[in-house]
């Protein structure tokens, strides 16, 4: 799911619970508070699913390779003449 989506989805969750404590003859301060409330569960929610995806992600193949090379963790060697600065000398 898209952050924008995700915003979307929150923002009309947050008028159903506001409009639904209206109805409910909730007061002004229980009103916003409850759509706090319910505005850092969805946020802990969606912090939560972006994590699993991110932890059950495989790694591409490129990736994979790259990783078993044992040079992978070690600093690249950068040549004598590319430690000169490039542009302008402002």
């Amino acid at each position: 799911m898209t952050l924008p989506k995700f915003v979307f989805g929150m923002v009309i969750v947050i008028i159903i619970v506001s409009i639904w404590s209206y109805l409910d003859a909730a007061s002004w301060g229980t009103i916003l508070l409850r759509g706090v409330i319910c505005a850092v569960i969805l946020q802990v929610g969606y912090f939560l699913v972006v994590l699993a995806m991110v932890l059950r992600s495989e790694p591409k193949p490129a990736q994979a390779k790259d990783a078993g090379t044992p040079a992978a963790g070690t600093a690249a060697v950068v040549p004598g003449d590319d430690l000169t600065p490039k542009g302008s000398s402002h």
